[in-house]
């Protein structure tokens, strides 16, 4: 038998869902029968599959030892991992992180420890903030992601609460979520919005903008300022009322104004003539318009935050950063 006390990150949890977490060796099957004939007790009672756990419960497992992941140590790299975080801010249960453009947020095939979410990782177990050891089920998380050669904020979760509270204000678009483009051209009207539906090709990794509705498209909509126009260029500020796959990148090109470097939705020489060989976009202001109850995160209602500068703009358009 081992025993194992809820935690308040594991907490709100149905019990099922615990356990497929903590001993991912346990076929579900499996797991669901001990917990029929109670081998798995809560507080030393025999307990129903969908139960939510609460801090400080007393999970006993009468489970073969065969489905507990051996004893290890803490990935070494969490020790001596050198992380490096541009912080937005930062309290007890989030970080805001201006993530740099080249830099992915998850590993992918080709990179697994260089990631944002690593150097969060590190960070938070270099300062004691969290250490895998006293965990079941959490790990910090991202609760947003950005492109790969996309720069700007990305909130990082410090626990359970804080990202399950961030997850459905995103759904519920209670996050606002700004970004600073330069386009070719310049857009007619000068501030607008853009709608469409975005269906993605898995195979390419790219999204095809209808004006109409279509089988698994999405709608997407898109409002935008111009800020300024130059040189065959325009910087334009974006905030997203929908939160899709290169939502933005694929809006501008559909609309004849492809974002400047970005080989994938414009075109590669265009930007090769002003010497940018990705795209021009960063998420660069965040804020919590919080609407409804933000539990223990109501203190960030009506809160902004900016990056401090945005690399593009500072060459293209030098002295037109937005206050």
């Amino acid at each position: 038998m081992k025993e194992f006390i809820v935690g308040k990150n594991d907490a709100g949890q149905r019990l099922d869902r615990w356990l497929a977490k903590t001993l991912p060796l346990l076929p579900a099957p499996l797991a669901q029968k001990y917990i029929r004939l109670k081998r798995v007790k809560v507080n030393g009672k025999g307990s129903q599959r969908d139960v939510r756990l609460a801090a400080g419960d007393v999970l006993q497992l009468y489970i073969n030892d065969e489905f507990f992941d051996a004893p290890r140590e803490e990935n070494a790299f969490l020790s001596v991992f050198r992380p490096q975080l541009d912080l937005v801010y930062e309290d007890e249960n989030l970080l805001l992180l201006n993530k740099r453009p080249g830099l992915l947020c998850h590993s992918d095939e080709h990179e697994k420890v260089n990631t944002l979410i690593t150097h969060v990782q590190a960070y938070l177990y270099q300062k004691k903030e969290w250490n895998p050891r006293d965990e079941h089920s959490f790990i910090p998380a991202l609760c947003n992601r950005i492109d790969r050669n996309t720069g700007g904020i990305v909130m990082a979760a410090k626990n359970a609460e804080t990202l399950r509270i961030l997850n459905q204000k995103i759904r519920d678009r209670e996050i606002a979520k700004r970004y600073l483009a330069i386009i070719h051209g310049r857009m007619n009207p000068p501030q607008g919005r853009l709608d469409g539906f975005l269906l993605k090709d898995e195979e390419k990794a790219q999204v095809k903008v209808y004006h109409r509705p279509v089988p698994g498209g999405r709608s997407a909509a898109t409002l935008y300022k111009t800020l300024r126009t130059q040189d065959g260029l325009s910087l334009v500020e974006c905030e997203l009322l929908t939160g899709r796959t290169h939502q933005i990148r694929a809006q501008f090109a559909d609309a004849g104004h492809p974002l400047l470097g970005d080989g994938k939705y414009g075109r590669g020489r265009d930007g090769q003539k002003y010497g940018r060989t990705f795209q021009a976009l960063c998420s660069y202001q965040l804020e919590f318009t919080f609407s409804t109850d933000a539990g223990l995160l109501e203190y960030l209602k009506g809160k902004r935050f900016t990056v401090k500068s945005v690399d593009f703009v500072s060459e293209y358009f030098p002295g037109n950063f937005p206050k």
